[in-house]
């Protein structure tokens, strides 16, 4: 019973999220099947992820710089990235910019769903700790599917080809460097993390939140619904 409570706690703030996530999607919401795909696939990736990270800390050791932007935000951007853009970014379902901070939310979620539940598992879990887990890793990760997705969606839907590089760059470049951040922050200031990492979730959350309305603002299904409100 104490188990499935720990396994409970752990998988529900990645769940909670991508449902608000998911629910924040004001004109044309995803097919939930294509939702729970990537969500699982995200957690898939943990494998493989895993293992490159092994390696390359065999390779390079473990200096707090090379493990927080190479090993650690890197490797996993890197891996989560690639899954958006080969499985996603053609797909007919990925018809609006929105679109992309679902899809890549989802990915990042079933990964951090499934590393947070092998923390409860092979960690002496408490309450507090999970909880501090879904405010700042769970969390976290989230933040950074949303800043990939919002610009693999701009992407999406450039006009010019190199504007749509750009912005396919940007999408990878930038939750590179705030994952990394983050990491470093929890790696070097193990004493006094807490009054540098809650004043950059707190602008990190406030910036996401500004790019979901951005995306959702340029939905070309807005017009539909407003035709619609019209009629009736």
């Amino acid at each position: 019973m104490f188990l499935f409570s720990v396994l409970t706690a752990a998988v529900a703030p990645g769940v909670s999220l991508l449902t608000y996530l998911y629910l924040k999607d004001r004109y044309d919401s995803e097919p939930i099947h294509m939702v729970v795909r990537m969500f699982l696939l995200g957690v898939l990736i943990v494998v493989p992820i895993v293992v490159i990270q092994r390696g390359l800390q065999l390779w390079w050791g473990e200096s707090p710089l090379v493990l927080a932007f190479a090993e650690s935000a890197g490797v996993e951007e890197l891996v989560k990235w690639f899954v958006l853009y080969h499985i996603i970014y053609n797909h007919t379902e990925f018809d609006e910019p929105y679109d992309g901070i679902v899809y890549a939310a989802s990915i990042s979620l079933g990964f951090a769903t499934l590393e947070n539940v092998m923390y409860a598992v092979f960690s002496p879990a408490t309450f507090g700790t999970l909880l501090m887990r879904a405010l700042l890793p769970v969390s976290g990760h989230a933040l950074f599917g949303i800043m990939m997705g919002y610009y693999v969606g701009k992407a999406k839907f450039a006009i010019s080809k190199r504007k749509r590089n750009l912005y396919l760059a940007i999408s990878l470049l930038l939750p590179f460097g705030l994952h990394g951040t983050y990491d470093w922050i929890m790696i070097t200031q193990q004493q006094n993390w807490m009054y540098f990492i809650i004043p950059f979730m707190a602008a990190l959350w406030v910036w996401g939140l500004r790019k979901m309305q951005r995306a959702n603002a340029r939905s070309p299904f807005r017009f539909l619904a407003r035709e619609d409100e019209i009629k009736l």
